[in-house]
């Protein structure tokens, strides 16, 4: 992954970082010494590696396991999406094929098996009724990962 930082005077205490076409822009304050700049180099350098490369983790495996945790029946495929940038997963019910955005790869796995679980209930309930909330209630962390999404900027937390 290539990484570009960005010193700034304006910036006091902060560092922040974006991953923007596939290069890391992190943003220190300009008074950081090398030492302290290569520490935060690396420190987002890890957190954001999840993100820019999603292939790492077992989507299939996972949701295997998922459904049959909890009673779920697995998906014909399920795949990453860079095309989903407004929703977290979609399920496409007639073919049960699931996709899930590759933005979910940089979250806590506990998220990333929250939106997979919400993906599968749909194989069961086509709408968010309450049956289908009931089901997806089912994961202990639910409520916690549709705050963590909710917070990430998905209004609904769906």
């Amino acid at each position: 992954m290539k990484i570009e930082v960005v010193r700034s005077t304006r910036r006091r205490k902060t560092v922040q970082a974006q991953l923007v076409d596939g290069v890391l822009r992190i943003a220190i304050p300009d008074h950081l010494t090398e030492e302290e700049e290569a520490h935060w180099v690396e420190r987002m350098r890890v957190r954001f590696e999840p993100e820019a490369d999603p292939g790492t983790i077992d989507l299939e495996g996972r949701a295997g396991k998922l459904a049959t945790r909890f009673g779920l029946p697995r998906p014909s495929s399920i795949t990453w999406s860079n095309r989903q940038r407004t929703i977290w997963g979609s399920c496409t019910i007639d073919t049960g094929a699931v996709r899930i955005s590759a933005r979910v790869a940089a979250f806590p796995g506990w998220v990333l098996d929250y939106v997979i679980v919400h993906e599968l209930a749909h194989l069961v309930e086509a709408d968010h009724g309450p049956a289908f909330w009931e089901i997806v209630n089912r994961y202990p962390m639910a409520e916690r990962a549709r705050g963590y999404l909710i917070a990430k900027g998905d209004a609904a937390g769906e």
